[in-house]
Order: C-alpha cells, then sequence, then structure tokens
C-alpha cells in the first residue's frame, strides 16, 4: 500500500539537502529570499508553477522528478513521457539508429534510465556466448548481463575494476535522482559476487587514461573503452534519460579481430 504524497515542500527540501545547498545558497542562485525558500519548504507558502521550474533549474532535478514536483503542487506536468516509438521521437529515435549502425563491426546500444537496453546494433555476439538465457530475455539489462555470474562477469578479464566502475556510475545516478527503483537495482547488482583482486586491478590500472573493458572470447581477450552520449536539448523525458553507450577498441589486436569476426558468412547474415 502507497505512502501519503510527500508535500511540495518535502520534496523540494529533500532535493535542496541532496544537493548540499543551504537555503541562503539555494536563494542566491534562484535570485530570491531566503526567507521564501524557507516559507515554501515549510508549507507556509505554496510555489507558483514558474518557481518550481525555476527551482528545479537551479537544483538541477531530472524532468522524471519535475513532473513529480509540478504534480505535488496541483499542477499538470510539463515534460512529455513517450515511448522510444512513438511517431513524435522519429527524428531521434533515427538519430540514434545512424550512430548505432556507424559504429559497426563494434558494439553499440541505447540505454534506458534502468540500463535497459532500447536498441542496440547487434555487433560481436560471440561476447555473449554462455550468457544464461535468462538474461537475455526483453527488456535486457546491461547492469545485470555485465555484473551477474551467469552473465558477462566470468570472462570479463578485469571485473574488478569493470565492476567498480559500474557500481561508481550506477551510485551517481542514485545520488542525482533519487529514484528509488534505481537504488534497488544498485542494491541487486552490489550483491552479486565481487572479485578478491579487485585492488590489484587497480593498481595495474594506475596510469590508465580510460577504464578498459576487457572480455574472454573464442577469438581471445578483447579490449575496448566506452564513450557515452546524450541528447543535448531535451523536451521529453524519455529523451532526457537515454544514454548511447559505443564501445571501441583499445588496440589493434581487438580491432583486427572484431572485423574478422565480423566478415563470418553468419556474421554478415545478421
Amino acid at each position: 500500500m502507497a505512502g501519503p504524497q510527500r508535500s511540495v515542500g518535502e520534496q523540494l527540501k529533500e532535493w535542496r539537502q541532496r544537493r548540499r545547498l543551504s537555503q541562503l545558497e539555494l536563494a542566491m542562485d534562484a535570485e530570491i529570499s531566503a526567507r521564501h525558500i524557507s516559507f515554501l519548504e515549510t508549507g507556509r507558502s505554496q510555489p507558483s508553477r514558474e518557481m518550481i521550474l525555476r527551482l528545479a533549474e537551479r537544483l538541477e532535478v531530472p524532468m522524471r522528478e519535475r513532473n513529480v514536483l509540478l504534480v505535488a503542487a496541483g499542477f499538470a506536468p510539463v515534460y512529455p513521457v513517450r515511448a522510444l516509438d512513438d511517431p513524435a521521437l522519429e527524428a531521434a529515435r533515427k538519430a540514434v539508429e545512424v550512430v548505432l549502425e556507424g559504429q559497426k563491426p563494434f558494439p553499440a546500444f541505447a540505454l534506458d534510465r534502468y540500463w535497459n537496453v532500447c536498441a542496440s546494433n547487434a555487433a560481436l555476439p560471440e561476447m555473449y556466448a554462455g550468457v544464461d538465457a535468462s538474461l537475455m530475455t526483453r527488456p535486457i539489462n546491461a547492469m545485470r548481463i555485465s555484473l551477474h555470474p551467469q552473465g558477462l562477469a566470468p570472462r570479463i578479464v578485469n571485473l574488478g575494476e569493470w565492476r567498480a566502475h559500474l557500481l561508481a556510475r550506477l551510485r551517481q545516478q542514485v545520488e542525482t535522482t533519487g529514484d528509488a527503483k534505481l537504488a534497488e537495482l544498485l542494491r541487486e547488482v552490489s550483491g552479486y559476487p565481487a572479485p578478491q583482486a579487485a585492488a590489484a586491478e587497480h593498481a595495474a590500472a594506475e596510469h590508465a587514461i580510460v577504464v578498459p573493458f576487457r572480455i574472454r572470447t573464442a577469438a581471445g581477450v578483447l579490449s575496448f573503452f566506452s564513450t557515452t552520449t546524450v541528447f543535448g536539448t531535451p523536451v521529453d523525458v524519455t529523451l532526457s534519460e537515454l544514454m548511447v553507450e559505443l564501445f571501441f577498441p583499445m588496440d589493434r589486436a581487438t580491432a583486427d579481430a572484431v572485423r574478422r569476426l565480423a566478415q563470418k558468412p553468419e556474421a554478415r547474415a545478421a
């Protein structure tokens, strides 16, 4: 049974505290008085729609949560939440498809806020050899498939390092959004078995410029680094949360091996 909805003032206070700002600091940034901030947080004053959006902008509240603030204050949401296949998102969806296709023969994925794979370029299927079928059932979750002992984890050569990298990203998301579902995902994947050699791997990577993803395949150990792309000026919740993850070869041997695998008849047919 759901508990009572928190007031908009309580939520604004929580966001301010999450951003580690005093009432005075927020007031100065928003160009209003600290007393007004105090009145809003305690419910002595009710914020206008414009004031909610103004404070949410200063507090860097994600779009999904801005809608929650508006509803709590009795206003309608202003940011639409559309499915990625909605006709209104056709241009954005095609842009994502162009990026994913252009990344071939190297892997690329579009991920939603919860790390579910929305789209991929289906490159390097050899990477998923031996992954349990339950983890390949849609929606495929990139965190689970990477760190679960029946997923990619047993074949990730630098699992301690890669695990620490992924968990740090997920923790940052939880801190930024306050999303309970993300927090639950973090608790789940943090509970998966952790490798014993994590400290040694960090020491070995002391002078690295990026955290590599090194995975053992039938073609040998392949090493990648990843980049994350987001939409720059979204006004739709779905687009604001979409991440496009591109994997690039760390070395010539990986690049050559992946290109050879892509030339196999079954790979070309896919």
